[in-house]
């Protein structure tokens, strides 16, 4: 060690609030330290001392109750910035103990539990903070939703005598107020986090240049973990024509400023319907196109069905196992040509709207200097642990394809960091993972379907409940939907639960409750479910397993 007064940053773990701050101030003090910053939310205190007598203030440290870590010599009486840290158990030669590659759910997430472990973190964004869900998914999306639910029941009102009506929308307005309130949560949800955990932000584009090292705007920046968190985007298909044509994402049809008089979706998942139902309630005439032979094919075909009902109900076209065939514009008009049952057919519309999934952000990285594998879609690959092919580098989000959920990469998240910093050995579990689309009724689901448990073995038990057994449903004078229900005939353990509901999203978590903690019919019976809540028809439900719910009276068990 260099003697001489050097600048120094030490990691301290253990330190809870400004109390802990003045303990160490005084502790650094006594050794002869000067120009003290002690900071416990970055776990750090940077101060000047003669670097031989750096030991002392690890003692001194460690007198005063609190865990010294790792120090890093910042620069010595001449300004050289040297490029090593001095600590136990550690390598001399890297920047940051995690560099994290992204700004969304995972990234935060990571951060926040990297920062907890006394770990010098950095982020790297090349675009907007927060990624995609407060930016342009989840929170623009779902205040849309709710302002095309109140124009739709303002139109529709079930009650008689209530007058309601509902004028033209104003976009340009609506999409304004959305705007402000995705800045507000960006701000406090993410950018003011930044300072408030310690953790430092890079810009710019980060790519691998070997193993340990990436650059981002002319910089190398070495770390002995890294993160990729760098989500996904709109996957367009490849449709002849597609690419001449104005089309809109899931990320532009937000934007609209004017509701388009006639909307095509190509598409079907959870975002087509979304987007599609929002714009019909808010005046488009909505066409969906998709090339399975039914809604939502992966879920029960009691869910498609429900929800097809409502689509078409609505008013909302819905045309299904169709092939594209070509894609062209004459002035503002698009069409879309397809095949359905072997005839030829013309949807044209104003505006497209592409809505067939989501592509992870790898391109850019240049995974192959860092021997990280990808799989076919350019999804990052990984274990169990999070960790990629390269052992020092993790992967956590939509960018590995997983079930694309922000609730989903912000518990990835604490898990690679916990992997990569703290030392554990995490194992992500995604066995219980439930699914919200925010239609209207909503549509929720958690566990096996049917035909899944089926395929795994099980002996299938399933109850079906239709809306207008449910009290909730009667009195809002609105029973479109169904709930379902599959379990063990053997053990009659509670194997998945499927809604389509108002407050369907709500709902589900009891279903998550039941299906990861192994609950039975019995189980679901014996609860207490409140009246005229959504949620009693869970026990609805489970009642019709062995009885007929409507010759029960009301709160009958």
């Amino acid at each position: 060690m260099q003697s001489g007064p050097q600048r120094v940053r030490l990691v301290i773990h253990g330190m809870t609030c400004t109390d802990c701050e003045r303990h160490v101030t005084k502790a650094l003090q006594r050794v002869g330290a000067e120009h003290i910053s002690v900071d416990f939310r970055r776990g750090e205190a940077t101060f000047e001392m003669d670097g031989a007598r750096l030991e002392e203030a690890k003692r001194a440290v460690t007198k005063a109750g609190y865990e010294p870590g790792e120090a890093d010599i910042l620069d010595d009486a001449s300004g050289r910035q040297p490029s090593f840290s001095v600590g136990v158990g550690h390598s001399t030669d890297f920047d940051h103990d995690l560099c994290i590659i992204g700004s969304g759910g995972a990234a935060f997430s990571a951060a926040i539990q990297a920062v907890s472990h006394g770990s010098k973190v950095v982020m790297v964004e090349r675009g907007t903070i927060g990624g995609t869900c407060v930016n342009i998914g989840c929170v623009p999306s779902k205040t849309m939703l709710r302002a095309s639910e109140i124009q739709y029941l303002a139109a529709h009102n079930p009650f008689p005598g209530l007058r309601t009506s509902a004028g033209t929308v104003n976009l340009r307005q609506l999409v304004g107020a959305k705007d402000e309130l995705v800045a507000e949560l960006r701000q406090h949800k993410y950018v003011d986090l930044i300072d408030e955990y310690g953790f430092d932000l890079l810009r710019g584009e980060a790519r691998f240049t070997d193993p340990s090292t990436i650059e981002v705007a002319g910089r190398k920046i070495r770390a002995r973990r890294y993160l990729i968190a760098t989500g996904a985007s709109p996957s367009v298909p490849d449709i002849p024509g597609l690419s001449d044509v104005d089309y809109l994402t899931s990320t532009t049809a937000l934007q609209l400023q004017e509701v388009p008089r006639r909307l095509a979706v190509i598409g079907s998942g959870y975002i087509a319907l979304e987007l599609g139902q929002m714009f019909h309630r808010l005046g488009s005439q909505v066409t969906l196109m998709q090339r399975s032979d039914r809604l939502l094919r992966a879920y029960d075909p009691e869910v498609s069905e429900a929800v097809a009902l409502t689509l078409s109900f609505e008013g909302i076209r819905l045309l299904t196992g169709v092939t594209y065939e070509r894609v062209e514009q004459h002035g503002d008009v698009k069409r879309v040509h397809l095949t359905v049952g072997g005839q030829e057919r013309v949807v044209e519309a104003e505006a497209l709207l592409v809505a067939t999934g989501r592509t992870p952000n790898t391109a850019a990285l240049n995974l192959q200097a860092a021997g990280v594998q990808v799989g076919s879609r350019g999804e990052v690959l990984v274990d169990e642990y999070l960790r990629t092919s390269n052992p020092n580098i993790y992967a956590a989000g939509d960018v590995t394809l997983g079930p694309q959920f922000v609730y989903v990469a912000a518990h990835e998240g604490t898990v690679a960091a916990d992997n990569a910093v703290g030392g554990a050995e995490r194992k992500v579990d995604l066995t219980v993972v439930p699914a919200v689309t925010f239609t209207s009724p909503a549509i929720a689901t958690v566990g096996m379907t049917e035909a899944m448990a089926r395929s795994k073995g099980y002996e299938v038990l399933i109850s079906v409940l239709p809306l207008d057994a449910v009290p909730r449903a009667l009195v809002n004078r609105d029973t479109a939907g169904m709930i379902k229900l599959v379990a063990d005939a053997r053990t009659r353990r509670i194997l998945g639960v499927h809604l389509v509901a108002e407050n369907a999203g709500d709902v589900i978590y009891a279903g998550v409750l039941a299906v990861k903690f192994g609950l039975t019919i019995e189980d679901l019976k014996s609860t207490l479910a409140p009246y005229l809540t959504m949620a009693e028809g869970l026990k609805l439900a489970a009642l019709t397993f062995d009885k007929d719910v409507e010759k029960l009276s009301c709160c009958a068990g």
